[in-house]
């Protein structure tokens, strides 16, 4: 057995719920979950902040210019390691273009309960959608430097 310490090793994902002008949510199709659409977004890099990956994902993958508002739930996956996290963001504009290496599909659609299963057909990405739909306010979010302390971004429902 050995008793030597390992820095834990995990992986960052952001996804995002943002919604057009007639309230219709983005989602996307991949490659490699081709059974099912899913919120947009990808893994953060290695010093970014999330709310910034959030932001940089959905830009990439479909054309999409956006601003995180906070985040609706934070996710851990513990067969890959991976800890995800949802934002709303507000949608500031862009037309959907898909990047063809990653995205096989992408679209806004008029999503709810009623018509969810239609879309998404893996229940760990179904919940968080859902609960990103239904959500009352949002959790807050803090980015800080550690030395010397400074607040580098709040993202709060004190906001709105």
């Amino acid at each position: 057995m050995n008793d030597e310490y390992r820095v834990p090793k995990h992986i960052v994902a952001v996804s995002a719920l943002v919604r057009n002008g007639q309230g219709e949510v983005l989602l996307v199709k991949t490659h490699g979950r081709s059974d099912t659409w899913e919120l947009p977004g990808g893994q953060v890099e290695e010093g970014e902040p999330p709310h910034l990956a959030v932001c940089r994902e959905l830009k990439e993958e479909t054309g999409i210019e956006a601003k995180a508002n906070g985040v609706t739930g934070v996710y851990y996956n513990a067969t890959m390691g991976i800890l995800s996290m949802v934002f709303t963001c507000e949608y500031l504009g862009g037309e959907v273009i898909i990047q063809p290496e990653e995205i096989k599909e992408a679209q806004f659609v008029q999503l709810d309960e009623s018509n969810i299963d239609e879309y998404i057909s893996r229940p760990h990405m179904k919940s968080r959608t859902l609960d990103a739909l239904h959500n009352k306010g949002v959790i807050p979010y803090e980015a800080w430097e550690m030395k010397p302390f400074e607040l580098l971004s709040r993202l709060d429902d004190s906001q709105h």
